[in-house]
This record gives C-alpha cells, structure tokens and sequence, in this order.
C-alpha cells in the first residue's frame, strides 16, 4: 500500500503528520476479544517516537500512551466516517508526532482529519481538538482554566481537559486530573474555552482545505459491488472457494462477499475489477429460454453433448437437437473443446438446462449428417 492521503498540522512547537492509506474492504482489521468479536474498517495509529521529544533511546514497538493516543483520536473522528455503503473502503491512518510540546493527541485529530480530506474521504465535516489545563491553589480554592496548554504546563498542571469536536458539537473528550475532582465551574469553563479555540483552529485549517476533494487518488483500489441473492453466494464461491480463487488468479482482483449478498471487487486495475465483475455476473445470472449462448462442449455421451454457457452451468445438447438431419454419432458434429452457438430450448423443473445447436464456431462438421461415409 502507499499514500493516498496526507496532513501536517503544526501548533506552535507541536507538528504532527497523518498520513491515510486506503484499502479494500477485506483489508478491515479483526477483532476478536472477550469482549468485543468483529471488524474495524477505520483505524488511527499514533506513533511518538523519541526524537520528537529531543530524547535519544532505542524505537519500540508502542505503549500504553500510544494506544490510547490512537484510540483517543480515532474515537474523535469515528463519527465523521462515511458508511460502507457510502465508502466501502477501509481506512488507515497513521499520525507521527515530528516535535512535542503538549497535547500532540489533539494535533493527531486536527492532522488526521487533514489527510481524509486530502485523500478524498467524503467526511461530514473537518474535526480539531485543543487541550485546556488547570492551575489552582489549594489553599484559597481560586483557579485559572489554561487553553491550548503546553508541555510545561501539562507537566505541573492540576488538569488535562482533551476536547475534539467539529463546529458544531464534541465528538470525544478525555480528562486526566492530579487533583480530587473538578467543580462545574471548572468544567464549563473549559468546555466553552475549548470550543472558542476548537472554532479557531477549524477556521485556520479550513483556510487549507474546506472540504473533502472530489476524487479519490488515483493509485488508490478501484472497488465495484454488486447486490447478489444470498443464496447465490455458494455458487460464487465454489466447492472449496474454488470457483471464486479461480476468478482471483485470473483477474488478479481481491473478492469479499457479506452475508447479506453485497460483494466487494477490488483492484488496483479498474479493468481487472471489471473482468472479476462480469465472472460474477456470469455465475449469477438467471438463464432463461429462448437466449442464445456460446460455449464451450465440456463432455460428450451417446445421448448428446453438454456445454458450459456459463461459469459452472452446463446444458445438454441432445443428439436430436444437433442437427435438423438425423445424426448418427455426436462426434460427426461436436467434439470435446469445441466452441459453438447454442440457444436455450427449456429448463426443466430440477434446473436442468436444454439447448439446441445453432453453430459449431470451432470446424466444420467432419461429415454432414445423412451422408455416408468415405471408405478408403
């Protein structure tokens, strides 16, 4: 995968840059907990690695402040994610912090709200977050709600008020206290502080990008669906996923099918998206009397020929209906790989499929029916 998506927001000493991948709706992420069994289609990384805090150390893998870094701003911008049926894609972004001074979790919000925008993700509306702190004393009881606190001030401060929100309501809060508790004097303050600055920061970025490009990048999947009958779905897949393998390594294309019937074609190719689409559409498709068809003869017995029209659906020829001359052998007119023109007499009450020959495209008939055979 490659980028597709990018933003860079910059507060102060604080930058932090989002970069968003898109993938096919296979690529969501499982889940499979005690407690919660499912799929993930829109994911945010938070990585804070140590030079952004001028430290030197070995990079690992992430910690608890990461994850919940992550969590916190992919919370934040959940509720602006489009619908499946809307963007069947799946979404990754991940935010590294390039320099540290304070509430880099909300510059993540502001950053990655950024890239899905750029990478053409039809959101709502662009979301920011902003930090308030708290300075208090003790002993008199008086305090001083702080905006957009920085790294100094997060450090010795009694609060860390995290507030993400679009202009026109919050859409995740976290709060880490050092004291007992906070009074609603407190929290209304920062709360109507927050909003003042959350509608500011919207407004700087918007003076970037308003609204979400009309396009997606062009090296981005290209994704077709189609709705099938969920009794369908067997067919499409095939004893052993062998019909629908067989449509992947032809195509190239990747095939998820929900249970509901919706299939999702996938390809970095809109032409192999298209192939899969149409073997799809073949498998599934109603065959009715009177259509015409060409196939391939798969097998023959004394009685007949029987020819694949479509994927895995085969009709039978009957010797009688080879020609409109008496035929002798079903091997005078049609032979094994031969591509003819056939056209659909009936189908009988168990799916069986009956067809009458109207043309055999691979050779001509050895010996026409009726005459005799030369004798050397």
């Amino acid at each position: 995968p490659r980028t597709h998506g990018s933003g860079l927001f910059c507060r102060g000493k604080t930058k932090a840059l989002s970069i968003l991948t898109l993938g096919a709706p296979g690529d969501q992420q499982i889940l499979e907990g005690m407690e919660i069994v499912g799929k993930k289609r829109y994911m945010h990384h938070y990585n804070f690695p140590p030079y952004s805090a001028g430290e030197i150390k070995p990079v690992r893998g992430p910690g608890r402040r990461e994850i919940g870094h992550g969590m916190l701003a992919e919370k934040a911008l959940l509720p602006l994610i489009p619908s499946a049926e809307e963007f069947p894609y799946t979404i990754r972004v991940v935010t590294e912090i390039l320099s540290s001074n304070g509430s880099t979790s909300m510059a993540s919000v502001s950053g990655s709200s950024l890239a899905l925008m750029d990478a053409g993700v039809p959101i709502e509306r662009p979301a920011a977050g902003i930090a308030m702190g708290l300075v208090r004393d003790e002993e008199t009881g008086e305090f001083k709600v702080l905006t957009d606190i920085q790294g100094p001030e997060d450090h010795y401060g009694d609060m860390d008020f995290k507030v993400a929100g679009t202009k026109k309501g919050i859409t995740a809060i976290q709060v880490d206290v050092k004291i007992d508790g906070l009074s609603k004097e407190i929290i209304e303050q920062a709360l109507k502080g927050a909003k003042r600055a959350r509608l500011e920061i919207l407004e700087t970025m918007e003076k970037a990008i308003s609204a979400p490009r009309a396009s997606i990048s062009p090296y981005a999947p290209k994704i077709l669906t189609i709705q099938i009958k969920p009794e369908k779905i067997g067919e499409v897949i095939g004893p052993g996923g062998k019909t629908i393998n067989g449509i992947i390594d032809k195509t190239g294309a990747t095939i998820d099918i929900q249970e509901s019937g919706l299939v999702y074609i996938s390809s970095e190719k809109e032409e192999d998206a298209k192939r899969a689409l149409e073997f799809v559409k073949d498998i599934v498709k109603e065959i009715d009397p009177g259509e015409i068809y060409e196939g391939e003869v798969k097998r023959i017995l004394d009685f007949g020929a029987f020819v694949e029209i479509l994927p895995r659906k085969e009709g039978l020829i009957h010797i009688s209906h080879l020609s409109p001359r008496r035929v002798r052998k079903v091997e005078d007119v049609v032979g094994i790989g031969d591509k003819v023109r056939v056209k659909v007499i009936s189908i009988d009450e168990q799916g069986r499929i009956n067809l009458s020959l109207i043309k055999n495209l691979s050779r001509d008939i050895r010996n026409k029916p009726g005459e005799k055979r030369k004798r050397f």
